[in-house]
């Protein structure tokens, strides 16, 4: 089987935040022990990570399943346990902007949980529940 590589360096800002770096891009990291509103902390990040696996995921069987859609919204929902510190549950809902029939927009959310990278790392440890609906019309 195939292996891809990945990497992300961190670096300490000062006490308000860090950043990390990877490719060409930068993240506000809030490690503030006080929060910072400026910056993903390290549970937001990891739902921001699965939301891009769920995108991504939806990216690539488009063309293969030749899906038509307009536009994609993922809405994370991600419950912390303080003892011991874990993510305890997470919930996502996928909103696709389609004409598409309920049984490809079924197909298409089998795709994104049987072959998400971060999904399939995260399902394992925690309670991850979600759905995948239409976009209502607008009235």
């Amino acid at each position: 089987m195939g292996r891809l590589e990945f990497e992300v360096t961190a670096r300490r800002v000062d006490a308000h935040g860090s950043e990390a770096r990877c490719k060409e891009a930068v993240i506000a990291l809030d490690t503030d022990l006080a929060g910072n509103p400026g910056a993903f902390n390290p549970a937001e990040l990891l739902l921001a990570a699965l939301s891009a696996c769920i995108i991504k995921g939806i990216e690539r069987v488009v063309p293969i399943l030749k899906f038509s859609l307009r536009d994609v919204r993922v809405h994370v929902h991600g419950v912390r346990r303080d003892v011991p510190p874990r993510m305890e549950s997470i919930a996502y809902e996928i909103v696709i902007d389609t004409d598409e029939p309920d049984r490809r927009l079924d197909l298409l959310h089998d795709n994104v949980k049987k072959f998400g990278t971060v999904f399939n790392t995260v399902s394992p440890g925690t309670t991850l529940t979600g759905t995948l609906r239409r976009k209502q019309p607008c009235a």
